[in-house]
């Protein structure tokens, strides 16, 4: 009985499947003729379908492989031989090396067959690629290593012995144009298993998805929970040149301005800045914390008379903040030296540093600012030869003329920072400025109190497109002041916690100051990338503690 129950609803289904359509109605007696010959034309052109791959692969199977020593996966390189032979990179290649014959290692960015005799692949060496294209003939390029090429998935590593040759027509879609690589030779050195994302996807402007709104957009947080794919994009390649160019030029300009590199500790057994932003740490039976600042090291190095110091190092800031300029490790730019009378003197070093990073990151790296465009497109920073300097009440009246609301003594907010430097630039045609005087009341307690000001202080903050990326000051170098200002502090620093740093202005201090940049900072405002995360290999917030 089970048995024709079972029948008869397979013939119900098969009844209501014919009679009733996609959309639930009856179909016409017409429809339904209509609707078999559709099903018998599908299934004719799978059989054909299947029949035309099953005759392809028996004939792959019955033509001899001529190329076996010619593609393959290598492998496991484990330091076995070493030819000696020079591996090119795809950069120098042009059309001198017209015929040449070339080995180099690369990433294997894109592959498009077409047919099964040609397959265009698009190979990446950093933010460099060139098409190489591999065609089956009779002697040296078998159907087996054309479909070997086909299989190799993206990002994967591969070894390229290729014949440069001229390009029939520019490769616009590459940054080598006008020459292109015939493969001769193909060997994965290590297969990509599948990416979390394309590349493609992620290298992709705003535009584009203005324009296609399907198009799949990668988000930031993606990106950084699979950072070392992300930073393989061409853009992120550009990006941290940069950023290597922001420290090398700013190593670059204090060595030859006699300044001696120094290396501080990031282990402090108090915290440096006296406040609460700290992060603490075991050390063995006692309590130390991470460094905020060099600040106390800069300037005892300044009292053992070294005169003329920096460092780029790793500082530590436990804020919870979730801005876009905000992190709680990142790499300070720190400089301090001694002046002989008056601390603008490190302001007019300090003019001459800004402007020389600024100049070379803008004539240095015009090939990455260009990569970066293309993703991200931005205004040219625009800074003067001789930078701006206003005082802190100046910048007041600034923003009091145009509507804001703002006290003699109060501390700028992000908001107001931002007005003031669309002030600026409309007024003085600059993203680059310094604001000299700040109130004493918002500045560290080691900063030098202005005696002709009350109220003020010999301090500053630098900006870029109305954003701070410097804060620095004359330093308190007279003991019995310096104590002074800790104990009345708000709230007050226990002089017992920084002895040794009081120590050190004991025994004869010369008049100095300094400040620090903050390196990802400076980058991503020159870039105008909208987010610190984007400077940073390995951004650490309140939220991100990996990779």
């Amino acid at each position: 009985m089970a048995a024709i129950i079972d029948g008869v609803a397979e013939i119900t289904k098969k009844v209501e499947e014919v009679i009733l359509g996609e959309d639930g109605k009856p179909l016409s007696k017409g429809a339904l003729k209509k609707l078999e010959k559709e099903r018998e034309k599908k299934k004719k052109q799978e059989e054909r379908a299947a029949k035309d791959a099953a005759e392809r692969a028996a004939r792959d199977a019955a033509s001899p492989d001529y190329s076996t020593d010619r593609y393959g996966n290598l492998p496991v390189n484990q330091s076995e031989e070493r030819t000696g032979r020079t591996r090119t990179k795809i950069a120098s290649l042009s059309e001198k090396n017209i015929d040449e014959t070339v080995l180099l290692s690369a990433r294997l960015q894109t592959s498009r067959p077409t047919g099964n005799k040609k397959n265009f692949i698009v190979l990446r060496q950093g933010t460099v690629t060139a098409q190489a294209v591999l065609t089956v003939d009779e002697t040296k390029i078998s159907k087996q290593m054309q479909k070997f090429s086909c299989g190799i998935t993206s990002e994967s590593l591969v070894l390229v012995e290729a014949k440069v040759v001229k390009a029939l027509q520019q490769v616009t879609s590459c940054t080598i144009q006008d020459v292109e690589l015939q493969i001769e030779k193909l060997h994965v050195i290590s297969a990509a298993a599948r990416l979390p994302f394309s590349l493609e996807d992620a290298t992709r402007p705003d535009e584009d998805y203005e324009k296609d709104p399907a198009l799949v957009r990668v988000a930031l947080a993606t990106r950084l929970d699979h950072r070392p794919i992300d930073l393989r994009t061409t853009t992120n390649h550009a990006i941290f040149r940069m950023q290597h160019g922001v420290c090398k030029l700013f190593r670059e300009y204090l060595e030859q301005h006699d300044f001696v590199e120094i290396h501080t500790p990031k282990l402090l057994g108090a915290a440096s800045e006296g406040g609460a932003n700290v992060f603490k740490v075991e050390y063995f039976n006692e309590t130390a914390f991470l460094a905020q600042s060099p600040q106390f090291y800069k300037q005892m190095m300044i009292t053992s008379d070294f005169a003329k110091v920096f460092e780029i190092g790793t500082v530590f800031r436990a804020e919870n903040s979730q801005s876009h300029r905000h992190m709680t490790e990142y790499v300070s730019l720190d400089m301090e030296m001694e002046f002989e009378e008056h601390y603008h003197e490190v302001l007019d070093v300090f003019d001459g540093l800004l402007v020389h990073i600024l100049k070379g990151l803008k004539e240095r790296y015009t090939d990455e600012i260009a990569v970066i465009k293309k993703q991200f497109p931005f205004e040219d920073f625009e800074f003067l030869d001789k930078s701006l300097r206003l005082t802190y009440p100046e910048a007041v009246k600034m923003l009091r003329d145009a509507g804001v609301e703002f006290g003699d003594y109060d501390d700028m907010n992000t908001a107001q920072e931002r007005i003031l430097g669309k002030l600026v630039k409309e007024k003085y045609h600059t993203d680059f400025f310094m604001l000299d005087k700040f109130p004493l009341a918002v500045r560290p307690f080691y900063t030098m109190p202005d005696p002709a000001r009350p109220g003020y202080s010999n301090s500053y903050d630098f900006f870029m497109r109305g954003e701070e990326i410097l804060s620095g000051a004359q330093r308190v170098h007279n003991a019995a002041m310096l104590q002074k200002r800790a104990e009345e502090n708000d709230p007050p620093i226990d002089p017992t916690t920084i002895q040794p740093y009081l120590d050190a202005f004991k025994f004869g201090a010369p008049p100095h100051a300094g400040g620090a940049l903050g390196m990802e900072r400076v980058l991503m405002l020159f870039l105008d990338l909208g987010n610190i995360r984007r400077t940073s290999l390995f951004p650490r917030d309140p939220n991100r503690l990996g990779p």
